[in-house]
């Protein structure tokens, strides 16, 4: 793939403009809170990283911005479409499917949806991007685990996301995946797409545009 030409759904977002706003957003279960009052706003072809301990609320903010959590109060608009890249996904590894069947997740819309060409297109251009096409025809359950997460990752890249959130993308990876994931990450931004990312890693993170500290909340917000 020309790493020069947008993905189809990005073509015409290049540019700048805010695409994620979160306004005194929390999140509480039961008397814990996971996240205290938040405010973050993030533009088009930028990235974005989130640095803390554990527990100090990055995954929970990503949660949010994917729209698999309500906040407690508080709201978060999102311009676009959104992928999400869990932690802890080696629970899939069980499954009996293939890394084409797994990439194929990325585009399906519903249960009639038919892979058309645009889909085909997207999917391989992903496994290109992620150095992967060798191994489309794979057993997913039999890969490394740097392998599956350059899968994971590359299904993200085939829905053509405005918004591309990774959950510690490169923790324990070899250093080959941790590089190609790294490059795709500045690609989308650069593409005019939006990366929020969390890692423990300082050395990740000043490749963002933006990192944000976060212990509960926001505490810093700023540029590398």
């Amino acid at each position: 793939m020309d790493v020069s030409t947008p993905p189809a759904a990005l073509a015409d977002t290049v540019g700048g403009g805010l695409i994620v706003r979160a306004s005194g957003v929390c999140v509480h279960h039961g008397p814990t809170v996971a996240l205290a009052p938040t405010d973050l706003t993030i533009d088009r072809g930028r990235s974005v990283a989130l640095v803390g301990s554990n527990g100090s609320g990055k995954t929970t903010l990503l949660h949010l911005i994917a729209g698999l959590l309500e906040p407690t109060a508080g709201t978060v608009s999102v311009e676009g479409r959104v992928a999400l890249v869990a932690q802890h996904q080696a629970h899939h590894a069980w499954m009996p499917l293939s890394v084409d069947e797994v990439l194929r997740m990325g585009r399906y819309r519903g249960l009639i949806h038919r892979l058309g060409r645009t889909d085909r297109a997207a999917i391989a251009a992903a496994a290109e991007r992620l150095e992967i096409l060798h191994l489309r025809r794979r057993a997913y359950g039999e890969l490394s685990g740097g392998e599956r997460q350059r899968v994971l990752v590359a299904k993200a890249v085939a829905t053509e996301a405005d918004v591309l959130l990774l959950d510690e993308p490169i923790t324990g990876l070899d250093l080959p995946s941790q590089a190609r994931i790294l490059e795709v990450i500045d690609d989308h931004a650069r593409l005019g797409g939006s990366v929020v990312f969390s890692t423990h890693h300082l050395g990740e993170a000043s490749r963002a545009d933006r990192v944000v500290l976060m212990a509960g909340c926001v505490l810093a917000d700023g540029r590398p």
